[in-house]
């Protein structure tokens, strides 16, 4: 793959601002909320392409409402163990348990939403809406079929997936009640998560983030007055926090179908039932399922760590699951800009402008750069008052020191492994993004983490070593799997 003679990188370092230029410029353009101090910090040649304006400014439009979003999907689950927790231990895990198999439909969601999220961009890119509404057409059909089969199978199985995950009767119990109140709204959740990836692929983040407001406030308000029994209502205990989760979801989904079908930007759906396009499906799916296989492939993975980290004590676990669920939130400004780089990218290979897609994936790169390690070094100074959120055990804590100044340290990594997976992924170079993602996942964390946690007896911190081993790995493959140029030459 070979780019323009006139290198942009040559052009913007001859037109670099200065310093005095850049701390003067007025509110609202690219700079607005990036610090001069982290700015001064990063090459010239990622300065040039940030006082470039339009580039960073659409990073920056679409990164902000993804991290919003992703942040309230955050909340969901953290309100959720807060409201079920006043229930007692059997429901907490019921409950959690019951979210690790909404967790597993979900990815199969996600598959067709990485379809939908590369195609829908490519479409527009290439200035023709009304492929990119059929194609959302039948990515939200599949993802409503899809959702009722699941619904379906997981309503009838639930006692066995309860048993298979290893759940005691009491547990058990709990998460059957869940599951089965739960399941009846999958075919909305699938219309939910597609339908807000074709928004995204569209350049819209800012409609999704309205959504998952109100999916929250739906969410929090029934679960809360079922599970307290407030307003005269039935103190319904585990179902009265499905019924949280079921209202928001069915209230999100059909919001977004409304939204689709009123119209939002380019994209609007018409009324009829859409019949069945094998060959966009086919399509759809040839992007999706290698991104679903690979979600669903590090869900099992990340069981089998936390089988591996178990064996350090129950400090050393307890300090690892409030280490993830801290570091999630760390992740947020990862994931917005590699929504971004993901649509951008997509965008501008439909427009036939490769040059402007590295570029919008360079500019998310530097952004992202910047603030996850400010992110890191925030964690690193106030790892102990975080902690003390979560818990006042000494042996926690100490163990806590340990992951969250490990994650700290990993915030560079993180960001490289973001932004390129999701630009090659934009680019619909899923099986190179999901090969890389396995072969790091399964041959070097859990290798390294349990040669160095088990084998060598450093604990935990071998475990997070493993981990900072699997991220460099990642980092370095979307790297320089990006640097390549093939993902610009594929055909989707």
């Amino acid at each position: 793959m070979t780019f323009p003679k006139e290198s942009p990188d040559a052009v913007a370092e001859a037109s670099e601002p200065s310093a005095s230029t850049l701390r003067t410029r007025p509110p609202g353009l690219s700079l607005a909320a990036f610090p001069a101090l982290i700015f001064n910090l990063l090459p010239n040649r990622w300065q040039a392409r940030l006082t470039e304006g339009s580039v960073a400014r659409r990073v920056l439009t679409l990164a902000w409402p993804s991290v919003a979003e992703q942040s309230l999907i955050t909340l969901i689950g953290l309100v959720d163990a807060y409201i079920v927790g006043h229930l007692g231990a059997a429901a907490l895990a019921g409950v959690g348990l019951g979210g690790q198999v909404m967790n597993l439909v979900a990815a199969v969601f996600g598959a067709v939403g990485v379809g939908a999220t590369a195609l829908v961009a490519r479409s527009i890119g290439a200035h023709d809406p009304e492929e990119a509404n059929r194609l959302a057409r039948q990515a939200v059909l599949l993802a409503l079929v899809i959702g009722m089969i699941a619904a379906l199978m997981t309503f009838g199985f639930a006692p066995n997936l309860m048993l298979w995950l290893g759940a005691a009767p009491d547990v058990a119990d709990k998460g059957v009640a869940w599951l089965r109140t739960v399941a009846p709204a999958f075919g909305l959740i699938g219309v939910l998560l597609v339908g807000n990836a074709s928004l995204r692929g569209a350049g819209d983040t800012r409609s999704p983030l309205w959504v998952m407001v109100l999916v929250n406030i739906a969410n929090v308000g029934v679960a809360w007055a079922f599970t307290r029994g407030l307003f005269g209502l039935p103190n319904l205990g585990v179902v009265g926090s499905a019924l949280g989760a079921m209202s928001g979801q069915i209230i999100g989904g059909v919001m977004v179908l409304a939204l689709l079908i009123r119209g939002r930007g380019p994209l609007k759906l018409a009324l009829s039932w859409p019949a069945p396009d094998p060959d966009r499906l086919k399509r759809l799916l040839n992007i999706g399922l290698p991104a679903g296989a690979e979600q669903v492939l590090l869900q099992i993975a990340l069981l089998n760590l936390a089988a591996i980290i178990s064996q350090f004590g129950t400090a050393a676990y307890a300090a690892h699951s409030i280490g993830l669920r801290i570091a999630a939130l760390s992740y947020l400004p990862g994931w917005g800009f590699s929504v971004a780089a993901t649509t951008l990218v997509g965008q501008e290979l439909g427009a036939k402008n490769p040059e402007r897609a590295r570029q919008s994936t360079y500019a998310a790169y530097a952004l992202a750069l910047a603030l996850m390690t400010l992110m890191g070094a925030l964690l690193f100074i106030f790892e102990e008052p975080i902690l003390r959120l979560f818990t006042t055990d000494a042996a926690v804590l100490a163990a806590g020191a340990i992951v969250i100044h490990s994650s700290a340290l990993q915030q560079p990594l993180l960001a490289t492994a973001f932004v390129f997976s999701g630009a090659l992924r934009g680019a619909g170079d899923t099986r190179a993004a999901m090969l890389i993602s396995l072969t790091s996942i399964w041959g070097l964390r859990l290798a390294a983490a349990y040669l160095l946690g088990v084998v060598f007896g450093l604990g935990l911190f071998g475990a997070w070593l493993g981990i900072a081993v699997d991220f460099s790995f990642r980092a370095l493959m979307f790297w320089l799997r990006f640097r390549s140029g093939k993902w610009a030459t594929l055909r989707v």
